[in-house]
């Protein structure tokens, strides 16, 4: 795990869109397998099974290729509130979400590893349904074995992604693509630069496992934008 980023925590601290935050996501990783845990397991050919793959598998390429702008008109942004359950019928996730925040040293804290069923938003910046791009992580795999974002990067363009939010709305996302960054290539601007409109951010940790390290060489990051919202 890195050190903290100079200035982030006061970044981070002041609202939405800084790009600083991606690189607390990336260095404090959102999975945190110890050494007694089952070996995680590794890059396997996307179509099968792999929780996350490296760039460059044909399957993991046909997922990130289409990259065009949404066929529909952005819906209209929705009111600040806490979200409550995150649904991906596609992978079947059905899970309750905590809050992320920051530890002393400027860093986003991951989610409990002891939840395998257990999503992260990070309260410091939009929420889904929001104007913004709002952070949601997940571990691929914990201590126990597999965890909630464990097929994440199998999303495919036009999947859809639920949140359902404190104020009795369920905001609906439609998936624009699925990229693999290298850690130490974090693309800050990309994922969590300033919006038009509401955007989702999923991230999760994928490519090798570095035994030596304790950590995920790549983070998965879902893009999507919201598509529409009605009542839950």
């Amino acid at each position: 795990m890195a050190g903290v980023v100079p200035g982030a925590s006061r970044l981070l601290r002041a609202g939405l869109g800084a790009a600083a935050v991606g690189l607390l996501v990336m260095y404090n990783s959102v999975d945190t397998a110890p050494a007694s845990a089952p070996e995680p397991v590794q890059a396997a050919p996307p179509a099968a099974s792999a929780p996350a793959v490296p760039g460059a598998g044909p399957a993991a390429a046909a997922a990130a290729a289409p990259k065009a702008t949404p066929a529909a008109p952005a819906a209209p942004v929705l009111k600040a509130a806490k979200p409550t359950r995150l649904r991906i019928p596609q992978i079947g996730v059905d899970a309750p979400f905590t809050e992320l925040t920051l530890n002393p040293a400027g860093q986003l804290n991951a989610p409990p590893p002891d939840d395998k069923n257990l999503v992260g938003w990070y309260r410091g910046g939009a929420s889904p349904g929001e104007r913004g791009s709002a952070v949601v992580a997940g571990h691929v795999d914990t201590a126990k074995g597999p965890a909630v974002f464990l097929l994440l990067s199998l999303l495919l363009p036009g999947n859809k992604v639920e949140v359902s939010r404190a104020d009795g709305t369920v905001a609906v996302f439609s998936v624009d693509s699925v990229e693999t960054f290298a850690k130490s290539a974090f693309p800050d601007q990309k994922v969590y630069g300033k919006t038009p409109d509401s955007q989702l951010r999923l991230i999760t940790c994928g490519g090798t496992y570095d035994k030596k390290r304790k950590d995920y060489l790549d983070n998965v990051v879902v893009f999507a934008h919201l598509e529409s919202s009605h009542k839950a």
